[in-house]
């Protein structure tokens, strides 16, 4: 990996020295857009409509439109002055804080920090002491001209940064309609879900999951790549399960029968009515593993 930076985490008078890396990469299958008549990849060109000119990038500015129609212009030079002077490529703590505290709503993208060129020691310092505390660091940092709020913390060994939306960036909940509902639960449905949620919990173990979409889809080209003939699954209808009691305990058979791997049911025998409501959302589910 390329580091996008090299700087400083500062907390007090102590300065360590850090390389910035991308913790994360985008795995989307990239397409070009062509012209269906002739498969020419399409152009996209910085036009004038007014001056009916392409215009080169030496003559673009930025605008902000503060009525309709109406723009004040920014220079590179009002751009500088936004960001803190003392903000350079340092990372700045402001705060350390419990890492419940922080809603996971406002993450935003991750980068490891590395140490930088004789910084290990002082590194080590931090990273320990984060550890031992298990806390987590609120910090101010500046990335490709935006300054951002984020927040440090350990993990695998390795300090982990994350960029954060400020709180007036996040929306709140209560303006959706929909959470204004009003429903009443049996206590018995509530038991059946918790009991539900229990027979799916397991250990988090982030390789088992995969982008199954996109697998399918690298197919899909490879396929058309070779010339073979592809098929394209309908997706069914999903049928509804009126009985939420009866669909609570079906749900749980299955929990409990993927969980031992056998076509039998784990303990005890099922009513008709479970059994039908198993069928169902076996053969859902079985539909949607298909065309997912």
């Amino acid at each position: 990996m390329r580091a996008i930076w090299k700087g400083a985490v500062s907390f007090g008078l102590i300065y360590v020295p850090v390389k910035l890396y991308a913790a994360t990469e985008q795995k989307d299958i990239k397409f070009n857009y062509l012209h269906e008549k002739c498969k020419t990849p399409v152009q996209y060109r910085r036009f004038c409509p007014n001056c009916q000119t392409e215009v080169p990038m030496e003559e673009i500015v930025r605008g902000y439109e503060y009525e309709k129609g109406k723009y004040v212009i920014l220079g590179a030079e009002d751009f500088g002055q936004e960001a803190p002077s003392s903000a350079g490529k340092n990372v700045e703590i402001l705060d350390f804080v419990d890492l419940a505290e922080i809603d996971p709503v406002y993450y935003e993208k991750a980068y490891y920090l590395a140490p930088g060129d004789g910084g290990a020691k002082v590194y080590e310092l931090l990273r320990r002491a984060m550890e031992e505390t298990n806390k987590v660091a609120v910090a101010r940092v500046v990335i490709r001209s935006r300054e951002s709020l984020a927040a440090l913390r350990v993990s695998g060994g390795t300090l982990v940064m994350s960029t954060m939306h400020y709180p007036d960036e996040i929306r709140q909940a209560g303006v959706l309609p929909e959470m204004n509902y009003q429903v009443s639960l049996h206590e018995n449905e509530v038991k059946m879900a918790v009991n539900l949620i229990n027979n799916l919990s397991a250990e988090f173990r982030p390789e088992k999951y995969t982008d199954t979409y996109r697998q399918k889809l690298m197919e899909v080209i490879q396929s058309k790549i070779t010339g073979e003939a592809v098929e394209v699954p309908t997706r069914p209808e999903t049928g509804k399960v009126v009985d939420l009691m009866e669909a609570l305990k079906a749900s749980i058979n299955l929990a409990r029968e993927d969980r031992l791997k056998q076509g039998k049911g784990a303990d005890g025998l099922r009513t008709e009515k479970e059994a039908g409501v198993v069928k169902t959302i076996k053969k859902e589910k079985g539909a949607r593993r298909k065309t997912s």
